[in-house]
């Protein structure tokens, strides 16, 4: 027996609306949400929120001053392609690139995320 019918994962940041933007368009799922609190989702069994922290500090990668605490692998087809795309939302390429199958990328927040090849 199931506890829970699917998990969510909930993301600290500065900006709840602008990241939930950035993380919509990123994966094509819808946003909703206010200043404090906002959310994407895809039907009704996927959903990542962003909640508002005030005094936010960045994960610094790939330093563990402040580590990043965790991080989303977006599965793409081809790298090369999905790197423009994820610019231009927002992102920003990680200067330390530690794999040739995947890249590192920071959000509009600063928490890294990968784009991985299947």
């Amino acid at each position: 027996m199931a506890i829970a019918r699917y998990p969510g994962l909930v993301i600290d940041c500065p900006d709840p609306p602008a990241l939930a933007r950035f993380y919509g368009g990123l994966l094509s799922w819808e946003v909703s949400g206010d200043e404090g609190w906002a959310e994407i989702r895809e039907g009704s069994t996927q959903c990542i929120s962003f909640q508002r922290v005030e005094a936010f500090t960045p994960p610094q990668w790939p330093g563990q001053d402040v580590p990043q605490q965790m991080h989303l692998d977006v599965i793409v087809q081809d790298l090369d392609a999905a790197e423009p795309e994820v610019l231009a939302l927002g992102a920003t390429k990680a200067e330390y690139q530690p794999g040739e199958t995947f890249r590192v990328f920071l959000d509009p927040a600063g928490h890294p995320f990968c784009l991985c090849v299947s």
